[in-house]
């Protein structure tokens, strides 16, 4: 059987202090298997982090199309977490009652509205924790104009489930006390949207599900 041989210092002390450098010999095919196996286990981990990644875009994605189509029911709003938050430049939401009234008031403005076009990146910050960034062109049709808009939706992830949704227009960030120059202004933008959020939240009716 073939041998590898590994050289291993050892230290035997005799009578005069004289050290005797010895050789230890171990078989090839353990060495090898061993090396495998660490290799096999890594590709492993990393085939089954990059296959987590892909599966909360491809349950999560088909329900934002729905939401942004002007077609969504109250299973679309399931990728949410209870306490997730929806922000753009014109809403701020709290919670899934008033991201659905923001989505379901689409409707109410817009004769249609869908996104055209988009592409898709995935960061995982964490086991458990990622970020799904959706490039996306939006179509909406309102008093009979046409208007296209390009946006970057940014999905902050916890668990699978969406805890932050921000769309922001023209990918540009949304203004508040952090990102205006003046913290004043940012701080009147962020009142505005609570105010039109609330607003929209009581037409329609706390976020009630429509009749099926």
């Amino acid at each position: 059987m073939a041998t590898l041989m590994v050289r291993v210092p050892r230290t035997v002390y005799s009578a005069q202090q004289r050290s005797v450098k010895n050789w230890v010999s171990l078989p090839r095919n353990f060495a090898m298997a061993t090396y495998s196996a660490g290799r096999e286990r890594t590709f492993k981990e990393s085939f089954d982090y990059s296959a987590a990644k892909q599966r909360y875009a491809d349950g999560i994605i088909p329900h934002i199309l729905h939401l942004y189509g002007s077609c969504a029911t109250s299973r679309d709003f399931e990728i949410y977490a209870s306490n997730a938050s929806f922000e753009d430049p014109l809403m701020c939401a709290r919670g899934v009652k008033q991201i659905k009234s923001a989505f379901y008031s689409l409707p109410k403005f817009f004769k249609e509205s869908k996104i055209v076009e988009y592409s898709i990146k995935e960061n995982m910050v964490s086991p458990g924790k990622g970020e799904i960034l959706i490039d996306n062109k939006q179509y909406y049709k309102f008093l009979g104009r046409s208007i296209n808009m390009v946006s970057l939706i940014k999905l902050y992830i916890e668990e699978g489930k969406v805890v932050r949704h921000e769309d922001w227009w023209d990918k540009k960030p949304i203004r508040n006390r952090a990102t205006a120059k003046v913290s004043f202004f940012g701080r009147i933008a962020e009142v505005s949207r609570r105010g039109s959020m609330l607003a929209t939240h009581l037409l329609m009716r706390f976020g009630k599900d429509p009749r099926t």
